[in-house]
Formats: C-alpha cells, sequence, structure tokens
C-alpha cells in the first residue's frame, strides 16, 4: 500500500532539499520505494509504497543531514503491506483511524431513494430487467469474503471493481452484504418514485437516473496502482502542475477524442478562434472525420503538459469527464461545463469558487475564457481553490472511506439476509508468495494511510508537526 506525508514551507527550494530514509530496527533489509514530489508551492509530499510487512519503521526526514523536527518519525508495528490480508475487525475503529467523515452527502442522497433493500428480490428481478441488455456483476460479500457472478457480453471493467472489494478486505471486515454493480458507462435505473426502483451500483450518475454513485474505476485505479502500474495519479499530478501561473500559456486547452457533440463543437470554436483556444483530437471513433470542420488529428499530449496552460476546459464524454479530479489536483483554472451527468463528488463542487461554470451548449465558452484573462487574480484564486478542493476530498484515504461507508449504509437496508447465489464464483485474494506476512492484528494501529502535516519555517528546528494515522 502506499502512504504519504505532507511537509510546507513559505517556498519551494527545489525538489532534492529534503532527503526521507525509511529504514526498519528489526529487520536487516527494506523493501520500500520513496519518491519526493515538490508541489512547487513551498509544499512537498513524500510517498511511499511496501513490498513487505515490517515489524517497525523509522521514517528519517533530512535537510542538509541534520533531522527535521522530531524526525525519525516511529512506526510501531506490525505495519502492513498492501497484499497483506490482515482486516481490522472492528469498522468503527478503522473509520475513526482513517478519519473517514460521519457521511457523505452523495451517499445519503442516493440511498434515500432506497428505504429499504431486499436481497432475495433483488436477486430475481434486477438480472431479469437488466441482465441481457447491459453488463452487471451481482456481489455478495460473507464473512468477508467475495463472491461473484457476470452479466451481459462485455464484462472486462469487472476487475476494477474485483480489485477495491479486495484492497477493502484485506484491511478491514466488511459487513455481510448483497448488491448489484453496473460496468457500463450509462447509469441504469431511471424509474421514478412510486415505481418499483431497483439499486445499481455506478460509477457516474445523472439527474434522471436513480443509481448509486461509487468513485470512478479510473480515480480508483489510479488510487489502488499509486506507485505501481499507473503514471497518472493524484499525488503525481501535484508534482508536474507546470509553470508557475504568470508563466502559464494563457489559452484554453483541451485534447480527447469525439464522444460528445459538443466535443465537435469546441474543436470548431478552437478552429475559428485558436489565440483563446487550442482544442483538438486525438482520436475519432463515434463521428465521421471531416478534416475540414476539425482539422487533423494530433499526437497525444503527456497529460501533466497540459498545466502548461492556464485554462482547462471540462467537457463531457459519453457520461462526465473522467479527469476533472486530475484536473483540479494541478494549478490551472477549470472551465467546467454544465452536465446533467456527475461523478460522486460533483454536488461538493461550487461554480466560481472551484470551477468556472459554463453553459452545456458552450455558448458563454468565448466570454468566460475573457473574463479569466480580464481577471487574472480571481481566476488564479478559483484554480487553487479547485486544487485545495482536490487535495483535501480525492485523495486515496477519502477514496476508501467513501466505498467502505457505501457499503456498510448499503448493507444497513436490507432487510433479507445476502446470499451466495447459484453460479456465484469466489474471488480469491492475489497470491503473495514472495513476501508472505502474519497477521498480528491484536491491538495493532491501521497503517493504511499515514498523514504528516508540518509547517516549516527557514529554521528546520521551527518544524510544527501534526501526525494522524
Amino acid at each position: 500500500r502506499t502512504f504519504y506525508l505532507i511537509y510546507f514551507l513559505t517556498a519551494s527550494p527545489g525538489e532534492k532539499t529534503f532527503e526521507v530514509k525509511i529504514v526498519s530496527p528489526v529487520e536487516q533489509f527494506t523493501r520500500i520505494w520513496i519518491q519526493v514530489l515538490d508541489r512547487r508551492d513551498g509544499s512537498f509530499l513524500v510517498r511511499y509504497r511496501m513490498y513487505a510487512t515490517y515489524s517497525e519503521l523509522h521514517v528519517h526526514v533530512l535537510l542538509k543531514n541534520e533531522h527535521v523536527a522530531k524526525s525519525p518519525f516511529v512506526l510501531k508495528g506490525p505495519v502492513y503491506h498492501e497484499g497483506c490480508d490482515c482486516p481490522r475487525e472492528s469498522g468503527s475503529a478503522w473509520e475513526a483511524h482513517m478519519h473517514c467523515p460521519p457521511s457523505f452527502a452523495q451517499i445519503e442522497r442516493d440511498l434515500s431513494f432506497y428505504p429499504s433493500v431486499d436481497p432475495d428480490r433483488n436477486a430475481q428481478e434486477i438480472p431479469q430487467r437488466f441482465g441481457q441488455r447491459q453488463s452487471l456483476c451481482h456481489y455478495t460479500v460473507k464473512d468477508n469474503k467475495i463472491y461473484v457472478r457476470t452479466f451481459g457480453e462485455h464484462v472486462g471493467f469487472r476487475i476494477f471493481m474485483d480489485a477495491i472489494l479486495l484492497s477493502l478486505t484485506r484491511k478491514v471486515r466488511l459487513p455481510d452484504v448483497e448488491f448489484f454493480v453496473n460496468l457500463g458507462d450509462w447509469p441504469l435505473e431511471k424509474r421514478k418514485p412510486p415505481e418499483k426502483l431497483h439499486p445499481i451500483f455506478s460509477w457516474c450518475g445523472s439527474n434522471n437516473t436513480r443509481d448509486i454513485v461509487m468513485p470512478t474505476y479510473d480515480l480508483t485505479e489510479s488510487v489502488l496502482e499509486t506507485m505501481g502500474r499507473v503514471s497518472l495519479d493524484m499525488m503525481s499530478v501535484q508534482a508536474n502542475t507546470g509553470p508557475p501561473w504568470p508563466e502559464k500559456n494563457a489559452t484554453a486547452f483541451w485534447r480527447g477524442r469525439d464522444s460528445r457533440q459538443e466535443r465537435l463543437e469546441l474543436v470548431k470554436l478552437s478552429r475559428a478562434h485558436p489565440h483563446i483556444i487550442d482544442a483538438a483530437f486525438t482520436n475519432f471513433f463515434f463521428f465521421k472525420h471531416d478534416e475540414s470542420l476539425y482539422g487533423p488529428l494530433v499526437k497525444h499530449v503527456s497529460f501533466f503538459d497540459f498545466f502548461k496552460y492556464k485554462y482547462q476546459i471540462n467537457i463531457d464524454g459519453t457520461v462526465a469527464a473522467y479527469r476533472l479530479p486530475y484536473l483540479l489536483a494541478g494549478d490551472s483554472v477549470v472551465l467546467k461545463q454544465d452536465s446533467g451527468y456527475y461523478e460522486h463528488f460533483y454536488k461538493q463542487l461550487r461554480a466560481w469558487e472551484h470551477y468556472i461554470p459554463v453553459r452545456a451548449d458552450l455558448r458563454d465558452l468565448l466570454e468566460k475564457i475573457q473574463w479569466a484573462r480580464d481577471h487574472d487574480e480571481e481566476a488564479k484564486k478559483i484554480a487553487l481553490a479547485g486544487q485545495q478542493f482536490a487535495r483535501s476530498h480525492l485523495m486515496g484515504d477519502t477514496i476508501f472511506c467513501y466505498y467502505y461507508i457505501l457499503i456498510k449504509d448499503y448493507a444497513k437496508l436490507q432487510v433479507t439476509e445476502p446470499k451466495i447465489r447459484k453460479d456465484m464464483e469466489v474471488v480469491e485474494q492475489p497470491a503473495d508468495d514472495l513476501f508472505p506476512c502474519s497477521c498480528h492484528r491484536t491491538n495493532v494501529r491501521n497503517t493504511q494511510m499515514l498523514c504528516l502535516l508540518c509547517s516549516l519555517s527557514a529554521d528546520p528546528n521551527d518544524l510544527i508537526l501534526l501526525f494522524a494515522r
């Protein structure tokens, strides 16, 4: 699993200012990958991923070979690595140590449509209603073991849901629960009360549906695979925000594929006003590629290079554009299209505080870009507020909390016992033969997420530390 710590200075003196070492006084060898990320705003983020379990760890934070503040910081063990199947029995204790909020407004809103949930009824009715035309997973968690049956032809995205459930059950005991997950883009439950609704978990919601929204598969994978197989995640973005605000290109930027009509209009607008908007397609799939209207396809641009530009356009694709968390985490200002689709956190965002709103038809886009150009300090303030929102609400610890609280609260609505249904298969924990772990969970701290928040003046001895686990 990946842990992180954050420390702040008054200015950024460079990414090699601090040296971080993590050692074990007990085990002879430590296999820990460490990255120091300079967020270029006077703060640093140190993240590390363990590939074994340790009895105890000492975290050394050094400035010019001198320990900073109370360094070394001691983690009394055992400290478990991501692959270690060692769940905490008490969910409330896990929530407390993760500093989970009491609830999430989106979860409360989504579950309000379902005063009770009947697993027996759903097990019959949901496959009959959706199973032939849609791609679904039917999950049961029983005694902290995961069982699943798939419906539909295109079920490859099941791997993302399997992964978060496996990761959660390694960390905390989940309640017995039975639920259905939609593997497609579009939310499914279009009925409205007083019609009979069926609870479906989806990665995206809309104003016209009643699905129960989870963090997107993209954001979820970036959390699970931080310092793993993904390069774009909510921490790596923070270290790759491009030049300082005054040096950014004062042009609105967008790249993507043709998955929505408004994207076609955006590219045509860019071709008419290239000094204001730089928008181009990297791929055509849904519409006919007319080069006279939309110009040639362009090469892929690294997401980190987006932040060379002050203004980032976020526009829907087939559903909500799943890039928004990463755009917010940068330090450019986001111009967000009004949309009927939403991710799990959209309702926490406030227009003109975290982003600049743009009409769904984009008719006021040029006007909004010009406003940002004419009000540079206000636009910068909105950019930084959006960035702070992402840092506070879209990091890995909050994503884990969201999934756990959603499953816990949904389980409370069940009026019949969750069952392991016919044709379900067990979802096995991955084998960990290289670094097997022994679970010693009695009276052991939960070290899922380590966060060290520090404030540093010119003198490293003035460091003030807040330690949270």
